[in-house]
């Protein structure tokens, strides 16, 4: 049975009209990098809820949440409207498996996200524990618009503190810009670009992809990886080279 918490928002940023961040306050339970947590409002005399990713390090106790406004949504145009001081409602209790220790060891950690699924990256990469299994890391932000790239100066800042071991690629879809590719994460790997780009090979032998976001993405990519590089999903039960969170 899911323990709900009052947590107390303490800032909100707005990225653009669709994006924006939400950093509460709430005594929830430890979570694991990579995990999310659910969020709640009471509407019209009940709860809705949605599970969103943590992107704060777990030690952070400024809790962040990347989040969409979808504009037909129940709920996330009432997150985009609350205000600093304004109270929600949080499940205590975090979940999922989109963590590291669910991982195999390899020498490539592949860490691709489309939009908001950036988030777990972030938490994951802030706390920095239990990297030292991976040789190179590589962080795929990808988005519609340049505009879209929240976090870039966070991204570019975590690159620096990991002194050549993370490499950082942005991908926009929509429009050319500078220092991006531009196209689907699927196509940009099936082609080699993103390979090229990176400077890393993507094999069976040396790496290891974890897919977050849109559903078409993830989904897309682990059918062309499958195909063209012949790698599986990873369970626990049959050890793979792919491991996948849908964001709805």
């Amino acid at each position: 049975m899911a323990t709900w918490v009052t947590g107390k928002v303490i800032r909100v940023e707005y990225w653009t009209d669709a994006l924006f961040s939400l950093i509460v306050h709430a005594p929830v339970q430890p979570f694991t990098a990579g995990q999310y947590g659910k969020l709640g409002l009471e509407i019209n005399g009940e709860r809705v809820q949605r599970a969103y990713s943590y992107l704060n390090a777990p030690g952070n106790p400024d809790l962040e949440f990347y989040l969409v406004t979808v504009p037909e949504g129940k709920l996330s145009p009432h997150l985009a409207a609350l205000k600093p001081g304004d109270e929600l409602q949080l499940v205590s209790e975090p979940a999922g498996f989109f963590v590291l220790e669910e991982l195999p060891d390899s020498d490539t950690l592949w860490m691709l996200a489309t939009g908001t699924g950036l988030g777990p990256y972030l938490s994951i990469l802030q706390e920095g524990k239990d990297l030292e299994r991976f040789n190179n890391l590589v962080l795929v932000h990808a988005v519609r618009y340049e505009s879209d790239l929240s976090y870039l100066p966070l991204m570019r800042e975590l690159e620096r503190r990991y002194e050549g071991k993370l490499r950082i690629q942005t991908v926009v879809s929509r429009e050319t810009a500078e220092g991006s590719l531009t196209g689907r994460v699927p196509a940009l790997i099936e082609s080699g670009a993103l390979e090229a780009a990176v400077g890393l090979p993507m094999t069976t032998e040396n790496s290891h992809v974890m897919l977050c976001g849109n559903p078409q993405m993830v989904r897309d990519t682990q059918q062309m990886l499958k195909e063209t590089r012949q790698m599986t999903k990873h369970l626990r039960r049959r050890p793979g080279h792919m491991t996948a969170e849908n964001y709805w």
